[in-house]
């Protein structure tokens, strides 16, 4: 049991996951929120609520962004085939060298002409270390769907399973 106190009230984590369990598995099955408001006892505005809490845009315009990452020409044929609208994926080496080869103003020019083109996506599927992953979430906000790889800093190159990024890709298409 996991318990949190809260005033005079104690409260049962466990029980509040449940209940969302159960509401997302009836929304899935095509129950309406009216629908599951009334078989749950709950008023239909919060499972509104619920759901914009965890929205993450359909459709719309996606990128894909990641490094450092080993099977890159298999992410970016994927990506192909999926129709991903920009993909920038670099591995370990590539990322080195996209920071060596140009001074502190251009890098810094660079990165922000990135962030700008990026904002303009609808999701950005984001595969980079802790660090990066959660400067791209600070930077971009919620069209950020975050695949952490590892801890920074990263110093090799990382397997990425193609079939997780389809599937996301397909979940954003709709």
């Amino acid at each position: 049991m996991d318990f949190v106190r809260i005033g005079e009230k104690l409260i049962d984590k466990e029980r509040i996951y449940k209940v969302i369990d159960r509401i997302l598995e009836m929304r899935c099955r095509g129950g309406s929120q009216q629908e599951v408001a009334d078989k749950l006892g709950i008023d239909r505005t919060f499972i509104s609520r619920l759901e914009t809490l965890g929205e993450v845009r359909k459709g719309g315009r996606i990128a894909l962004v990641g490094f450092p990452i080993l099977n890159k020409a298999e992410l970016e044929a994927l990506a192909r085939e999926e129709g991903v609208d920009y993909v920038l994926i670099l591995t370990d080496e590539e990322r080195w060298a996209f920071v060596k080869n140009r001074s502190g103003i251009d890098l810094f020019n660079e990165v922000m002409a990135l962030i700008m083109k990026l904002k303009h996506y609808d999701s950005v599927i984001f595969l980079g270390s802790d660090l990066r992953v959660g400067l791209a979430e600070s930077i971009l906000g919620d069209r950020v769907i975050p695949i952490i790889l590892g801890t920074s800093p990263m110093k090799e190159d990382k397997y990425v399973d193609p079939g997780q990024i389809r599937g996301i890709i397909r979940e954003l298409r709709g």
